[in-house]
Order: C-alpha cells, then sequence, then structure tokens
C-alpha cells in the first residue's frame, strides 16, 4: 500500500459513531478533538495529503495518528500525561496566545471571520505554540491576559501601501528585543519604542480619591470630612510642554525629556540622548510613529543622516497604526498615576512629578497595579 493510500481500518457502527461524537464536541482536549477529526476523516475516504490540507498540519502527522489508531484504537486519540498539576505557560507562549487571539483567522489564511474558543485552540496547537489546551483553559488565559470576546466597532483603517511590511518588521524588532528571535546580519541588538506624549497644560485635571462616606444626616454639614474638589475655573497662561519618552524593551527602563516644544530639532535631541545610552559600536533600533519631525525631507534630512551615521534604524509603524508601538499603552500608565487629579500650578511642578513617576517606574516594573494598567492598553 503506498503512502498516499493509507486509511484507517474497518470500523464498526458504535465506533463511528464515538468518533463523530468526540469530533462534535466543543470541549475536552484539543489533542483529541484534533485527533479524532483525522481519523473520521480517513473512514470518510478522503486521502492523506487531503486530510492534511483540512487540518492544517503535515501528511507524515496524519499517517501518524491513523497508524496509531490502527494498533491502539480509541487509546491512541487521548493524550497521555504524566500526571501532576496541569501544565503552566511561559510568558512567550502567553503573548504569543494573545497576540494570535487578537489578530483575525483571515491573516493566517483561515476561511473564518473571528476566532472561537475551538477554532483558536485548534489553530494553537497545530501551530506549535503549545502542546495542547482546553476550551475553558484558553478562556481563563484570556481573561487573565486581558482578553474579552467583544463587539466589533469601526474603526480607521491604515491606508499605508507597506502596512504588512512595516508592520512585520515592527513585530520582527520586538521579537529580537524580547529574546524571542535570533538577530541576523546588520540586525539591531537593543530596540527603543518613542513617542511623545502631550501636550500637557496646567489644568485641574479628573480623577479619584480615597476618601470618608458620608452618612445622609451629615450630608450638607460643613463639620463633616469632604473629599477634595477642582478649581471650577481656570486659565492656561503659562504655555504647555511635551515629553518625549522611549521604552527600552531590552532593560524595560523609560526615559523621558521634558521640552518646551516638539520640532525636529528637540527630537534629534532626544534621540543623541537614546544614542549615548549604548556604546557606538551597538546597533540600535527606534520606533516610532510618521509625526513629521520624525521623518527626513527633500528640505531637512537630518534624521535620515543622523541614522545613518550613528547605525540607528529608525522603524516606522504604519501610517494610522500608532497602537504598534510599545510606549502607548505605558502612557496610559502615566496618566493614570501621575497627572489624574492633580492641579499643578507651574510646569516645574509638574514637569517633576512626571520625572519621579518614571523613576518610580523604572524601580517596580513588576508592580501588579502598574502591570495591569498597562496590559490593559497594550496590543502589540
Amino acid at each position: 500500500m503506498s503512502r498516499e493510500a493509507l486509511r484507517v481500518r474497518e470500523v464498526s457502527d458504535d465506533e463511528g459513531n464515538r468518533l463523530l461524537r468526540i469530533v462534535r464536541r466543543s470541549s475536552g482536549s484539543v489533542v483529541t478533538w484534533r485527533r479524532a477529526q483525522m481519523v473520521l476523516l480517513s473512514v470518510q475516504g478522503m486521502d492523506v495529503t487531503k486530510i492534511a490540507k483540512v487540518t492544517f498540519t503535515s501528511a507524515d502527522r496524519v499517517r501518524e495518528v491513523i497508524n496509531n489508531f490502527n494498533e491502539d484504537g480509541f487509546e491512541s486519540l487521548y493524550p497521555k500525561y504524566a500526571g501532576g498539576r496541569p501544565p503552566t505557560f511561559t510568558l512567550s507562549q502567553r503573548q504569543q496566545i494573545k497576540r494570535i487571539a487578537l489578530s483575525r483567522p483571515v491573516d493566517h489564511g483561515l476561511p473564518f471571520s473571528t476566532w472561537s474558543l475551538s477554532k483558536l485552540a485548534e489553530f494553537l496547537v497545530a501551530e506549535g505554540v503549545v502542546d495542547d489546551i482546553s476550551h475553558e483553559g484558553l478562556r481563563v488565559l484570556l481573561r487573565k491576559e486581558e482578553v474579552s470576546f467583544q463587539v466589533i466597532k469601526t474603526f480607521k483603517a491604515s491606508s499605508d501601501p507597506d502596512y504588512e511590511a512595516k508592520k512585520n518588521r515592527v513585530l520582527e524588532l520586538y521579537d529580537i528585543a524580547e529574546g524571542r528571535a535570533v538577530p541576523g546580519g546588520g540586525d539591531p541588538t537593543v530596540v527603543f519604542s518613542m513617542d511623545e506624549f502631550g501636550p500637557l497644560n496646567l489644568l485641574p485635571r479628573e480623577g479619584k480619591q480615597w476618601a470618608p462616606v458620608v452618612s445622609r444626616s451629615k450630608k450638607g454639614s460643613t463639620g463633616s470630612p469632604r473629599r477634595r474638589r477642582r478649581r471650577a475655573t481656570y486659565r492656561r497662561t503659562q504655555g504647555v510642554r511635551h515629553l518625549f519618552a522611549a521604552l527600552d524593551m531590552n532593560r524595560d527602563w523609560i526615559f523621558g525629556h521634558v521640552k518646551a516644544t516638539k520640532n525636529r530639532t528637540t527630537f534629534l535631541g532626544f534621540c543623541r540622548y537614546l544614542r549615548s545610552l549604548y556604546p557606538p559600536e551597538v546597533r540600535i533600533a527606534i520606533v516610532l510613529d510618521n509625526y513629521s519631525p520624525h521623518l527626513s525631507t527633500n528640505k531637512d534630512d537630518r534624521v535620515a543622516v543622523w541614522a545613518g551615521v550613528n547605525k540607528v534604524e529608525l522603524a516606522y509603524v504604519p501610517t494610522n497604526a500608532s497602537y504598534l508601538n510599545r510606549i502607548e499603552c505605558h502612557f496610559t500608565a502615566l496618566r493614570y498615576f501621575a497627572l489624574n487629579g492633580t492641579d499643578h500650578r507651574s510646569h516645574e511642578e509638574q514637569n517633576s512629578m512626571i520625572r519621579h513617576y518614571l523613576a518610580w517606574r523604572n524601580r517596580h516594573t513588576d508592580d501588579e497595579e502598574l502591570r495591569a494598567i498597562s496590559l490593559r492598553a497594550k496590543v502589540a
């Protein structure tokens, strides 16, 4: 019998119905479900090559499953674990699972409009991201990663003709920085994610605070404790400031400079500071958006010239896709911890608050609340 003509042994009606029940069941082990699907397709007369194409796996894997079923029957469908507690997933695996869950199935060549738990679990096993994961285990993991099944809303799609190339390069740099990929020839070994935050005005900002609960009998009493109030009116006569910030993804540190203006000169000044953090022979990359001061033009090519001379790769995210910039989610935490509920009367006071927050953040990268807020806003 040729390799392509391999077929499962004759199965009885009871065995066929049992296979069908396993395939139709929406819970349980994904490994068992996939193996039963391969065997059932072979029972229905489909050859090995077509089964591999339908189940998104290799022909050798299909042959292995069929041969095992022919020898051991239904026992071969169930994975044999060594016992002990359920497997835990590494940080890299959780990040990959989250990234795939947030992507579209069509991005992976699948004819689905959205992921279901069963389809997502099957794809993760087929791609080798995990050896096995149950539907309930996947749901719990996604919940911990702040991913939920939500209604699709409208958004502004990127019109960048080089969207895929730019997106893939940015994600490749993230993999290099986090140790999931080995740098190739000419690739940077240090990656910064950089953007500006602001404009920073001097104004009373909304926020929350702990305050005593006032009973109905004391409501309106001037003698009872009261929560702080914001000024009802204000004037902005001291201009604005801009925070230039960059996330060093290799060390998980954030560096920031507050400037009065946001132009190409101040941008280059901050880039020179980032370059000075590592020896000149170390090649670095800076992920940033397409804001005009970040670009070189026919009249002003200082950015491109400086990057070429100083071994710096400028990786631009696609147009209207700033969510791919990792620094964005950290701005959410900055606003929450350092700005909400404040009413600074001078830029020096506000700038000092921001600088002290960045120093605290770099010393407490494992803070649970900080990580929760950052992960909630993180996409790429």
